[in-house]
């Protein structure tokens, strides 16, 4: 009889409640695969956004229904097995990385391909390294055209991405202000925002012109985005609903563009080069971890109704073996 595992799966869009505990077959690893005891896995909106199918673009496996039935992309653990083209991982290696294809991270075991992980650093707990891949690749991304002195504005400073967002920025130089709910507001000048802004009570497009917006939850007019640049200042979206992508693509483009200004979608790549700095950095201490709670497998349900209602300050986590 195949080793079995537990795992969270689900079968249809849905709240929490649709999600399951099962036993599963331990999965066995392609060519150039790797099978991972998974230690921890770091949640990310995008884990919510796929079990809920919203926005849309989250249905990239499945229009109506999920082809991958157990979520979970940022995963840290030890190489249980390996397949015979690999040439980087051997049994026993402690690794991390973004499965954000494969997924499978809620469970006791998971399939990467060998090109998404990285040696997980050793001066990280792997809890700590699950909080970095994808979060920690789009802060890069996001604020690396800060210079000091420019104005930049995070939406959605208080999550995982912002986490690392407004410490890099700000130790750019950046004059960081930093947007999200009023329970995250002493969080985010923790962090080192010079200042703070709750959504529900302020309307940040106009508290002043910044020269760099980075969004993390994009859901405004193009043209209320456009009027908080300043000339010359950049917009970048990073999620969000579609509708809002769609005419930040189209219409914020060219509006942006004749009034001196440039609007788009953040195309963030992930894979190792791209996070694999970020852990060092925090490896060195040059980059704080923020990790809200930790939940054992069975309560994953809570982990991800906690981080899509938006009240984690920084990254939760499922660890299985807890």
């Amino acid at each position: 009889m195949a080793p079995m595992m537990k795992a969270v799966v689900y079968d249809r869009y849905g709240p929490p409640e649709v999600l399951r505990v099962v036993n599963l077959p331990v999965p066995v690893p392609g060519p150039r695969d790797v099978l991972v005891r998974i230690v921890a896995t770091g949640l990310n909106l995008s884990d919510w956004e796929a079990l809920v199918g919203s926005p849309l673009y989250s249905r990239f496996g499945g229009l109506r229904r999920p082809r991958r039935k157990v979520l979970g992309s940022d995963i840290a653990g030890v190489v249980a097995a390996v397949g015979p083209a690999v040439t980087r991982f051997a049994v026993g290696d402690e690794v991390y990385g973004d499965n954000l294809q494969r997924l499978g991270g809620f469970a006791e075991f998971a399939i990467a391909a060998e090109s998404v992980l990285a040696p997980k650093p050793a001066g990280l707990t792997f809890a700590e390294a699950s909080t970095i891949p994808q979060a920690g690749a789009i802060a890069v991304h996001g604020t690396s055209g800060v210079t000091p002195g420019i104005r930049m504005l995070i939406n959605g400073g208080g999550g995982g991405t912002g986490a690392f967002a407004i410490p890099l920025a700000t130790a750019a130089g950046a004059h960081v202000t930093g947007v999200d709910n009023a329970g995250k507001l002493e969080f985010m000048r923790a962090l080192g925002a010079d200042a703070v802004i709750d959504y529900r009570a302020e309307d940040f497009t106009v508290t002043g012109r910044y020269d760099l917006i980075l969004d993390l939850v994009a859901h405004r007019s193009v043209f209320a985005y456009r009027r908080a640049l300043a000339p010359g200042g950049r917009y970048l979206a990073v999620g969000g609903d579609v509708g809002t992508l769609l005419r930040i693509l189209t219409v914020g483009v060219l509006a942006a563009r004749l009034s001196g200004r440039r609007m788009g979608v953040l195309a963030v790549q992930s894979g190792p080069a791209r996070f694999g700095p970020v852990g060092e950095r925090c490896a060195a201490g040059e980059l704080g971890i923020h990790i809200d709670r930790t939940y054992p497998l069975h309560q994953t349900a809570e982990a991800l109704k906690r981080v899509g209602e938006g009240r984690a300050l920084g990254k939760v986590i499922v660890e299985p073996g807890a």
